[in-house]
């Protein structure tokens, strides 16, 4: 038997290596904001595969979701849209657009660029929620190319764009358009002052998930079911522009017939009563709630 002539590691350092003086503060890195979710997103999303993507789509969801188990919000849109971004929709109170006094940021820039920030941590803002509590628009912020917001609120709408979390506006629509750090929150146009809600749209960065990462219509039709059962009187709109139930029906036959037959719009709970809830510009949201449980897919 060959005798065991390794040297313990710990044999190998000497001098300053040995007494860790060479290990100083120096060594240490910090990151700031938002710059540690894209460092290390399986931290916040657990992958960076279709289900961290499905993730960061839910956690914008559950912010409309919170709005509605407040009985602040009967309505919302999902849209897949053909350019490959996402964009959610509620007529809820909106995010608050008014300076935050410790930071001198507004309402949504706290909540989109601030981890921990929101109205979930007490306060009486929400009774009940879900998703991240407080970090979950900040990490999709942080891991989107870009991220446009639209607050409909005391009679105006508020807008602010965001590219890869730092606050901004771009020149036109997409990712790679021209982008101005220097612009802030800003009054897009007059509303009626009984119109309220809020839009988010965004694009995930591919420099942050995999190539191959998707959205699962099957998995978002399934959970929006799910959602409009368990709260009375909100209805959920998925609407696929992108064509993902066209492809899934490819994928199963190839039959034409078959793929037409994909629907492009599902409405959950849809009921005559409910169907009546949806809120038109310029008219104030209906606060109806229903307590339908009716899953027909339109």
């Amino acid at each position: 038997m060959t005798a065991d002539t390794s040297v313990p590691s710990t044999a190998l350092l000497t001098g300053a290596d040995r007494d860790g003086s060479n290990y100083t503060a120096r060594h240490l890195l910090v990151l700031e904001g938002l710059e540690a979710v894209r460092k290390r997103p399986g931290m916040y999303i657990g992958s960076t595969d279709s289900r961290g993507l499905m993730h960061c789509l839910w956690e914008i969801i559950d912010n409309s979701v919170d709005e509605a188990l407040g009985g602040y919000c009967d309505h919302i849109d999902v849209i897949l849209h053909d350019d490959g971004s996402v964009e959610v929709r509620d007529n809820g109170r909106g995010i608050p657009v008014d300076v935050e006094p410790k930071t001198g940021l507004s309402g949504v820039e706290v909540v989109m660029t601030k981890l921990h920030a929101g109205g979930k941590f007490g306060g009486g803002s929400y009774a009940a929620s879900g998703g991240l509590h407080g970090v979950g628009a900040s990490v999709v912020n942080a891991l989107s190319a870009r991220l446009d917001v639209e607050v409909d609120r005391s009679g105006h709408t508020h807008a602010i764009s965001f590219r890869r979390g730092v606050p901004g506006a771009f020149a036109t629509v997409g990712p790679d358009a021209k982008f101005d750090a220097t612009a802030g929150l800003r009054k897009a146009k007059k509303i009626p002052r009984t119109r309220t809600g809020t839009r988010v749209r965004y694009w995930a960065d591919r420099q942050i998930f995999l190539k191959d990462a998707k959205l699962s219509l099957e998995n978002l039709h399934q959970r929006a079911r799910q959602t409009a059962f368990l709260v009375p009187g909100l209805t959920i709109v998925v609407r696929d522009e992108y064509g993902l139930g066209r492809a899934a029906a490819r994928a199963r036959s190839r039959s034409a017939s078959t793929a037409a037959s994909a629907s492009s719009a599902s409405t959950w709970p849809l009921t005559s009563q409910c169907a009546t809830s949806s809120v038109s510009p310029g008219r104030a949201p209906s606060r109806r709630r229903s307590r339908s449980s009716t899953t027909t897919v339109r």
